[in-house]
């Protein structure tokens, strides 16, 4: 199992790579990134699409197909429409995720930041996401790049991650103590 995951991470690293010296050729490091960020929300909020990427049943000629009309329809620029269908030719769309957390990592590196991952039940206002940012920044003492994700299983709060260590302030952990603390005095 762990040689699996391996070899999933390695060749995300490869396409990741790929992908980062192309945009990075043609200046639109930050494009790709916004675009990827915007795939990595679609994945999180369609099981349809997580479904469609890693189905190994489906040929890949649809499967390319699918994934360019949805790159199309979130209007993604030509790099990434054409990434994806690269990685869908080669059916290996069930990396893309991976594949997208590496990008970002390299682009984080690149510039020097450290990346916290944040994750929220619901998405944050432009306001909230800078605050968060400059507290983050504050805390760390370094540039932060934010990751943030979107989880509506916490309920509320926010779980934020930054290296090895890790914050749970979510109403979801806060209840799952709760009814431990109960269980234990009942």
């Amino acid at each position: 199992m762990a040689s699996e995951g391996t070899g999933v991470a390695g060749l995300a690293e490869r396409y990741a790579a790929a992908l980062f010296e192309l945009a990075d050729e043609r200046r639109v490091l930050d494009a790709v990134a916004g675009d990827l960020r915007e795939l990595r929300a679609m994945l999180a909020s369609s099981g349809d699409f997580m479904r469609l990427i890693r189905s190994p049943v489906l040929s890949r000629e649809a499967q390319g197909k699918a994934v360019a009309a949805v790159a199309a329809g979130a209007g993604l620029t030509p790099l990434t429409r054409d990434f994806l269908g690269v990685v869908a030719k080669n059916r290996r769309l069930f990396a893309v995720p991976e594949m997208i957390d590496a990008y970002l990592k390299k682009l984080a590196d690149r510039r020097g930041e450290v990346t916290a991952e944040v994750t929220v039940a619901q998405p944050l206002d432009a306001a909230r996401t800078a605050a968060l940012t400059d507290q983050l920044r504050r805390a760390v003492g370094a540039r932060v790049a934010v990751d943030i994700r979107v989880d509506p299983r916490l309920l509320g709060g926010m779980i934020v991650k930054v290296g090895s260590r890790l914050v749970d302030a979510s109403l979801a952990s806060r209840l799952q103590r709760l009814r431990l603390a109960m269980r234990e005095t009942g």
